[in-house]
């Protein structure tokens, strides 16, 4: 993964949850970020479009557009209340981010995705784009 592809998906991540222990959002009451279904779908859909993008030798990340979709991501969540120590803190949560890449991973293999078999991502990867979907929006066929 290219330092500037990780960092993207890192941005996505952080900008989107909170660590565990934290339980909700501190003094404002909010629910935890990974309770928020805009924002989790567009974290898994981010995760999801990483994979294909690694997995299929024809698919590439639009990485502009990606890095603006995280910005964007953190802007909501900060609309929402929360503050940026809480957004940051998600870098250090393991199990919010396992928890993420493991339904992204569901999400594939029920699309079709097989591990080992790069063409089962490029057809995931084609079908999204065609589709315009979140996953797609954020890859471009060469």
């Amino acid at each position: 993964m290219t330092k500037f592809i990780k960092a993207t998906v890192i941005a996505l991540t952080a900008t989107v949850s909170v660590t565990a222990s934290a339980g909700v959002a501190g003094a404002q009451g909010l629910p935890p970020l990974s309770q928020n279904k805009y924002v989790n779908d567009r974290l898994i859909s981010a995760r999801a479009a990483d994979r294909i993008r690694r997995e299929c030798p024809s698919i590439d990340a639009r990485i502009i557009y990606a890095y603006s979709q995280a910005r964007a991501l953190k802007r909501y969540a900060e609309k929402q209340g929360y503050s940026g120590r809480q957004i940051d803190a998600f870098l250090d949560d393991k199990a919010e981010k396992k928890r993420i890449y493991g339904i992204a991973d569901s999400w594939l293999t029920q699309q079709g995705a097989k591990k080992g078999d790069p063409e089962s991502f490029c057809r995931v990867g084609r079908q999204e784009i065609a589709r315009n979907s979140i996953v797609g929006s954020l890859l471009v066929a060469r």
